[in-house]
């Protein structure tokens, strides 16, 4: 079985890495990028909770979830809990509206990969790697007259590695930790565009290039509490926190004098020179990564139904990056609330396929935290998804498929307006490492 979950790793990692684009989004210019890690495909495909854990998917918001209630239940009847492999991609078409433009773009990202193992029956372990932010964008900042004033351009952005424990301190209630270090690469330029009297181009204009290699720790608690209210429903509680911190930016900057070609947008550099950043304190820089909570609930019957919703607060307004910013943007404090939930027809059917299908949907609204030209930038999302059975059914492996569609931003003061579809694939895949022998 280890040997198909590789060669699964490696064709859906080698086929992603080759239409990798990250982001088309104008609002990744911001800060350290747009976020890109928000749940596996089966918290995504119900509106981003991830206050539903079992034994049998990887939950990558709540360290926790490496270990779960009922470990001696149904399906594993006594046997050893599954190791539990899972990775993901995305394709994700997006149109950009503005008051006098409409472009479709589109994208397709590696989401994450991961590995959750069993250790003894109270402890798990989980690790893997994911793309947490990222930047890429090109943006023409045009006045009244239709003039063009600044040309922005960016790419690149961070990827988390993680590892972490997960403790059952009771029949209900789990913790857990994550431990992330995150690294990357974010490059930057503007160049500002000069006019004569008669509003023509001057010859030579400057650009401002900014490149900025980050890296750092941080960490995620989590805590899940399951119990039976009665024979048939079960109540779900989640929460998790993240502590501000800091992540570790070397930069570098120069600028360049060029040739712009008005017709054909072609740029033809004369000369660059590196800016002395060591002498103005900003060679190495620190970037303040907000605190996170996150607090859960839900109800339903096992293997049956689950409803549930998520509230999540992060200290966006502590964001801060010295080397790199914007007049017209700020941050606020962010927040989403999300509802969603599954329903399972029979997962134990004998006949009928799709009796053993899990069916997903949700939505969430969210205040992403950036303010740009004193309006707030806002998210709203609807999402459907299938878990579809594979392989042995006695391991309760499956291919999740989702869709979301939602909206990002707003049209007023000449800003843009994002619609996007994304479909989401994932393979959360089983396996049994060690089994528990029955007889001597």
């Amino acid at each position: 079985m280890i040997k198909r979950l590789i060669v699964i790793a490696i064709t859906i990692i080698s086929s992603c890495s080759f239409a990798q684009q990250g982001t088309a989004s104008p609002y990744s210019f911001y800060g350290i990028g747009s976020l890109k890690f928000k749940g596996t495909v089966e918290n995504r495909s119900m509106g981003g909770i991830s206050v539903y854990l079992d034994s049998i998917h990887v939950n990558l918001n709540n360290p926790a979830s490496y270990v779960s209630k009922n470990v001696d239940a149904y399906p594993f009847d006594g046997e050893s809990r599954p190791v539990k492999f899972t990775v993901a991609g995305t394709v994700s078409e997006v149109r950009l509206k503005g008051d006098n433009s409409d472009v479709k773009t589109n994208s397709a990202t590696f989401d994450y990969l991961a590995l959750s193992v069993p250790l003894g029956r109270k402890f798990g372990f989980g690790f893997g790697l994911l793309p947490y932010t990222a930047v890429g964008y090109k943006i023409d900042d045009i006045n009244d007259d239709g003039d063009l004033i600044y040309r922005f351009n960016g790419e690149g952005g961070t990827n988390r590695v993680f590892a972490g424990f997960g403790y059952q301190l009771s029949k209900s209630l789990g913790i857990g930790v994550d431990f992330n270090y995150n690294f990357g690469t974010i490059q930057n330029s503007a160049l500002a565009f000069e006019y004569t009297p008669e509003g023509e181009l001057v010859q030579y204009q400057t650009r401002q290039n900014t490149r900025s290699d980050v890296s750092g720790l941080n960490l995620n608690f989590g805590l899940s509490f399951k119990t039976m209210l009665n024979s048939k429903l079960e109540l779900s509680t989640t929460a998790t926190y993240a502590p501000e911190s800091e992540l570790t930016s070397n930069n570098e900057r120069s600028f360049s004098t060029l040739l712009f070609d008005s017709f054909t947008g072609n740029e033809l550099i004369r000369n660059t020179l590196d800016d002395d950043l060591e002498s103005q304190g900003l060679k190495q820089t620190k970037i303040t990564i907000p605190s996170r909570m996150s607090i859960g609930a839900g109800i339903g019957r096992p293997q049956k139904w689950f409803v549930g919703g998520e509230y999540t607060y992060r200290n966006t307004s502590n964001f801060s990056n010295p080397i790199f910013g914007s007049d017209i943007s700020s941050y606020e404090n962010s927040s989403r609330i999300a509802v969603g939930g599954f329903y399972i027809p029979n997962y134990d059917a004998f006949s009928g396929y799709f009796k053993r299908v899990v069916y997903r949907a949700g939505v969430n609204f969210a205040n992403t935290g950036l303010v740009i030209k004193d309006e707030s930038i806002k998210e709203f999302g609807i999402s459907f998804g299938l878990g579809l059975p594979v392989g042995d059914r006695s391991l309760f492996s499956n291919a999740n498929l989702g869709i979301e569609l939602g909206q990002r931003g707003t049209t007023n003061e000449n800003l843009i307006q994002e619609n996007f579809i994304n479909f989401n694939v994932s393979l959360s895949l089983n396996s049994r490492w060690f089994q528990q022998r029955k007889y001597n």
